[in-house]
């Protein structure tokens, strides 16, 4: 796998993950906004516009985050034993 575009990279750096914060989920820019809600929101046909009003402190960037994260994590090859 080739080297992955500034862009991606700076949207990447959004999502943040540390132990004993958030139960150690990935959450966006060290706040209490899980990747995951945002994720599960979208896939329930909440619109950004919908989800940036419900969450003042979230940037059109941070859902972008988000769907990149979960492509980076559905692409990740994990071996069967």
């Amino acid at each position: 796998m080739g080297t992955m575009p500034a862009d991606t990279l700076e949207l990447l750096r959004r999502v943040t993950q540390k132990s004993g914060f958030c139960g150690g989920r990935p959450c966006i820019r060290e706040s209490r906004i899980r990747v995951a809600d945002v994720l599960e929101m979208l896939a329930e046909g909440v619109g950004e516009t919908e989800i940036l009003a419900d969450f003042p402190d979230l940037e059109r960037d941070d859902i972008r985050a988000c769907l990149v994260f979960a492509a980076k994590r559905a692409a990740h090859v994990e071996v069967a034993a």
